[in-house]
């Protein structure tokens, strides 16, 4: 039994899980650097599959070294890209090299990706190939054939809880579970009233009970620079309320307020200390690491400064 499924089934904990980065080259170096990162932080890590319709290394592969770096995956397997003897193919192959947790999810359309005139296949929808992992979890593939011993499978799914029809995705809910779904990945929602209403929902039905929800958590950043500095206090007090342990604060740096044109705009964008302000207003954090992000950098992003800051 993986860790990710023995947290979920047997205790109360909250499971934290992670998205890892594709891997188009560098081979094991990229691997081992990411791995570094996030094994402290995750219970379990997603190996994507061709994610965004773009070709990436094989789910399979990415999953495999992510096991030997010292990360527990948790392999995306879509409909989009394969029918249901290579998907079967993938399962059982990748459960050879002890992968376990699956998660089944339709896919982006092709024309999501930059190789708009490929094939779709969709052989299985979602809730088919959940059920049919979960068969193959119980030793048999779908036509019937056992497979002895039976590889044990964690098999979860993929839900978008803010995305019409609302009213049907509690019913795409009950189908996954029935199909065999422990756990769902909830996509990214930016209104929480319907993440809300989505949970109630799921609830409601009494599907909680067969199944772990995992609500997709967005770390931004960017956001404080375009606050003018008068109404910064609200936006801390609203921070610290919201922070149980730790806060991360990642913006454009000045050891004091200036105010920076913005695409023609005055007092639109601004540079301050946030974290130095932060901390002397709530003694009860402490910096606990920091840095910067430049932008000549392999993975190119602002020049901006990040605070780690932990409660005490």
């Amino acid at each position: 039994m993986s860790q990710f499924e023995e947290l979920i089934t047997k205790t109360k904990e909250q499971v934290f899980t992670a998205e890892f980065p594709v891997i188009d080259g560098e081979g094991f170096a990229k691997v081992e650097k990411y791995a570094r990162r996030l094994k402290p932080w995750f219970v379990a890590v997603n190996a994507t599959d061709n994610t965004a319709a773009h070709a990436h290394a094989s789910n399979v592969a990415s999953a495999i070294a992510m096991k030997m770096h010292g990360i527990e995956p948790i392999m995306q397997v879509v409909c989009r890209d394969k029918n249901r003897l290579a998907i079967q193919a993938d399962i059982v192959g990748a459960s050879l090299h002890g992968i376990e947790n699956i998660c089944a999810l339709t896919g982006d359309d092709v024309t999501a990706g930059d190789e708009t005139e490929a094939r779709r296949v969709f052989d299985l929808d979602g809730p088919q190939l959940v059920r049919l992992a979960t068969t193959i979890g119980r030793g048999e593939y779908m036509s019937g054939r056992k497979i002895e011993p039976a590889p044990h499978l964690f098999v979860g799914a993929v839900e978008n809880p803010s995305a019409p029809p609302f009213e049907y995705r509690v019913q795409r809910v009950a189908k996954k579970v029935a199909a065999g779904a422990r756990f769902l990945q909830l996509q990214i929602s930016y209104h929480p009233d319907r993440l809300e209403k989505f949970c109630q929902g799921v609830v409601a039905a009494g599907l909680d009970r067969h199944v772990a929800l995992l609500p997709t958590i967005v770390l931004i950043k960017g956001v404080m620079i375009h606050i003018h500095p008068k109404n910064l206090k609200n936006l801390y007090k609203k921070i610290e309320k919201l922070s149980k342990k730790y806060i991360l604060i990642c913006e454009y740096y000045n050891p004091y307020p200036i105010s920076i044109n913005y695409r023609g705009y005055k007092n639109k964008l601004f540079k301050n200390d946030y974290a130095g302000e932060f901390l002397k207003i709530y003694k009860n954090y402490k910096l606990i690491d920091y840095g910067f992000n430049y932008h000549l950098d392999k993975y190119p992003q602002d020049d901006s400064n990040w605070f780690l800051l932990r409660k005490i």
